[in-house]
């Protein structure tokens, strides 16, 4: 009997980098058939809120809103070192300037607003935007400053801005592990053995594209926000890493780190099991 799941990924290439074989069919679940929904990541997290998907890229911060009925798969994920969200604008702020600032977010419960809160850097207005709106926003003088994610990190020159924080960095000097940013989560219920099952279809999906980078570039430029081919690659070279494969003890640890502080701060439930193997889930 064939089982249907509802996939959800961001249209990043990292993303469409690690599940496009997956959505392709180039590398197949057994008795499984995969329904992908592609969409940013803030209406992922909304999406997993309402418990509307079954596998499905989140933020970190995200995940404290739906573990009750989510576990984390440790492969699939963003994890890494020298990359993550940065603070830009017009030009270089004060301390006290920053405070109260006009920021632009790329959603409320993604990890760059929840780093943003961890900070203490600012207490003013928050404006929430979808992610590649927010460096033009910044430049127009919409917002006073913005935190920008994904290839924003590299790009925010041509904007003619500047970076005023690297959030990612300040979490690395506090912490001395690597960044969390995003995670895979799993509907809790599934009969045993299929959150095992996943993980290594999503590993089999990551070699594949190593394998045949070529092939998957189609489905990646479809949905890639910047077409340069370097930007794109820098894209998946920095967040398709040993941790895609595996968090391994490491990135357990930054992603309960992560969220133990998150919980501290905004004075909210810690969760009782986080990884899907925590409890023979």
């Amino acid at each position: 009997m064939t089982r249907e799941i509802t996939l959800g990924i961001s249209p990043c290439p990292n993303d469409t980098f690690i599940f496009g074989p997956l959505i392709t069919g180039r590398v197949s679940l057994p008795r499984t058939l995969i329904r992908a929904h592609i969409a940013d990541v803030e209406e992922l997290n909304g999406l997993a809120c309402n418990g509307a998907l079954d596998v499905v890229k989140i933020s970190v911060h995200a995940y404290l809103d739906v573990w009750r009925d989510y576990c984390l798969l440790p492969a699939g994920g963003a994890i890494g070192r020298g990359v993550g969200p940065i603070m830009v604008s017009r030009r270089r702020m004060s301390g006290d300037e920053l405070k109260n600032a006009r920021v632009a977010i790329p959603g409320k419960r993604t990890t760059a607003n929840l780093l943003l809160e961890l900070s203490g850097l600012h207490s003013g207005e928050r404006v929430e935007m979808v992610f590649h709106e927010i460096m033009p926003a910044v430049q127009k003088g919409l917002v006073d400053a913005g935190v920008v994610i994904h290839e924003g990190r590299w790009t925010y020159n041509s904007y003619g801005l500047t970076c005023v924080c690297d959030l990612a960095e300040m979490w690395e000097n506090m912490t001395g592990l690597p960044l969390p940013l995003g995670v895979i989560a799993l509907r809790r219920g599934f009969p045993e053995g299929f959150a095992e099952a996943i993980k290594d279809a999503i590993r089999e999906s990551i070699l594949y594209s190593r394998k045949h980078t070529d092939e998957v570039m189609t489905l990646i430029r479809r949905y890639a926000q910047e077409m340069d081919d370097w930007i794109i690659m820098k894209h998946i070279d920095s967040f398709v890493n040993e941790f895609s494969l595996d968090v391994g003890q490491e990135g357990r640890r930054a992603v309960r780190t992560i969220l133990q502080k998150a919980c501290r701060k905004l004075d909210v439930a810690e969760p009782e099991s986080v990884f899907y193997d925590d409890d023979g889930l």
